[in-house]
């Protein structure tokens, strides 16, 4: 008769837990496949992973190109892509919001029953020295199956589960941010190296001018309109002008190696950049005040430490509730004999059910400095909060001063160019009819090509400025940058 109860017991076990794992699967058939759901089965998984990482005002997530062909001038956009996708720290966030994923997935799994069954196979043989016909062998089968469910605590779990989910917004607004500091990095690296490609086309026109000069004066000397002076002081210019060449072409070598490593390419890796208008557009920087607002409110490296301070809150709570009492409820079954011992000769069901009740007593005191611990770190997370907040309103506030000053710049420029082409034309001219002497045509030249090398600085400084203070406040996008 017992072992029939126990059967009973057994079974009634067996399938209340059968139907708590149905209605934990079938509760979203519709939504995940069969293979997801085992993947995630309390669901987890924050969205961003399955959709991927979508800028600020953008609706498309980001794309990553096949393969890392540089076969084309490279547009802005196509640069910062690829530095998006190939960019390691880019790449190491995005695994620490899968990291803490499962660490939301274990808090939640906290509310739910353990199980654990132990099947043995046996074969026991009593041997009785002197009374061999007292010998015997069994065989049979010894089975385990063991049921725990915490059903009550003061808080522990609930602090535990907030704390990893805050993580988890931590860890996702980590990786918002490496990603807009990586799209300054990437658009600062590009404009230089456009910069220095125009430096480098300047320069070259200096070179051109120079060289003409030269051949000017030679053939004035030959005519003798001109004295030897005139053609040495023009061949001195010429060797300081392809010397000026050399040089930035040197550093045009640096400033595309740059973008190279900010883009995640192979070291010495060829790269075209596409040709950018020579106009730029003016529109306003805006309030300081407000852009500090937009960061304040949008940054995610804030964001992310906000969440951090968050967490380290729940982790004082969870730390101080794991000293309180806790209700467990429990059920066992025992089938032919208990675990870790022999097989019993008779076929037998235990079956156990109970609540257990548990109060911690006495910890040596090592609660008490748990708890100072995770206090402690509360406080150095809200000082790291406090510090990330300063960072990123001070690199807005410098931002925002190269953008006004690089605006102004722009008109400037402009004067300056048209300027120093009309006076070189001018001069050109008077040397030409012998009014002027061949310093002032050099100075001319030289003007002249500091005009263009300062108009292609103050547009691509503009540009640059302008991006580069959207990203340090937390808001650029793709539909900014193209």
């Amino acid at each position: 008769m017992s072992g029939k109860v126990g059967e009973r017991a057994t079974k009634a076990l067996l399938y209340g837990v059968a139907c708590g794992f149905a209605l934990l699967y079938g509760s979203a058939a519709s939504a995940w496949s069969w293979p997801a759901r085992l993947d995630d089965p309390l669901y987890a998984r924050p969205p961003v992973l399955d959709r991927g990482a979508v800028l600020p005002g953008d609706g498309q997530p980001i794309g990553c190109p096949l393969g890392a062909a540089v076969d084309h001038p490279l547009t802005l956009s196509e640069t910062v892509d690829l530095a998006l996708c190939n960019n390691p720290q880019i790449k190491a966030a995005w695994a620490a919001i899968k990291i803490q994923a499962g660490a939301v997935g274990e808090a939640r799994a906290a509310y739910l029953p353990t199980m654990t069954s132990t099947l043995s196979q046996l074969h026991t043989r009593n041997e009785f020295p002197g009374h061999p016909e007292a010998n015997n062998s069994t065989d049979g089968h010894t089975l385990y199956a063991g049921l725990n469910w915490r059903i009550f605590d003061f808080g522990t779990r609930a602090a535990n589960r907030e704390a990893a989910n805050a993580l988890l917004v931590a860890a996702m607004t980590a990786h918002d941010a490496a990603l807009q500091k990586t799209l300054a990095s990437v658009v600062g690296a590009y404009f230089d190296v456009l910069t220095s490609h125009a430096a480098v086309s300047a320069r070259a026109e200096a070179t051109k001018l120079a060289q003409d000069t030269v051949d000017a004066t030679e053939r004035r000397e030959k005519r003798g309109a001109a004295g030897q002076g005139d053609t040495l002081q023009a061949r001195t210019a010429l060797a300081k002008a392809q010397l000026a060449e050399q040089r930035v072409r040197a550093d045009d070598n640096k400033a595309v190696a740059v973008l190279v490593y900010a883009v995640g390419l192979k070291p010495g890796a060829r790269v075209q950049l596409a040709e950018m208008p020579d106009g730029a557009s003016t529109e306003v920087v805006g309030d300081l005040q407000g852009w500090l607002d937009e960061a304040m409110t949008r940054h995610p490296a804030i964001a992310a430490a906000r969440a951090q301070l968050d967490a380290a809150r729940a982790k004082v709570r969870q730390v101080r509730d794991e000293g309180l009492p806790t209700i467990d409820l429990t059920g066992n079954v025992y089938q032919n004999g208990y675990p870790n011992q022999g097989l019993q000769g008779t076929r037998s069901t235990v079956t156990t059910v109970g609540v257990t009740l548990t109060i911690p007593l006495f910890e040596g005191f090592a609660r008490t400095y748990k708890v100072q611990g995770a206090a402690a770190q509360a406080e150095q997370s809200a000082a790291q909060y406090e510090d990330t907040e300063h960072q990123i309103l001070s690199d807005v506030i410098k931002t925002h001063a190269d953008a006004v000053s690089a605006l102004s710049n722009l008109e400037a420029s402009d004067t300056l160019l048209k300027s120093a082409r009309a006076a070189l034309m001018s001069s050109e001219r008077r040397y030409a009819r012998g009014a002027a002497d061949i310093l002032e045509l050099l100075s001319t030249q030289s003007a002249l090509s500091d005009a263009l090398q300062e108009r292609v600085r103050c547009v691509s400084e503009w540009r640059s400025a302008r991006l580069r203070l959207m990203a340090t406040a937390g808001v650029l996008g793709r539909a900014s940058i193209e």
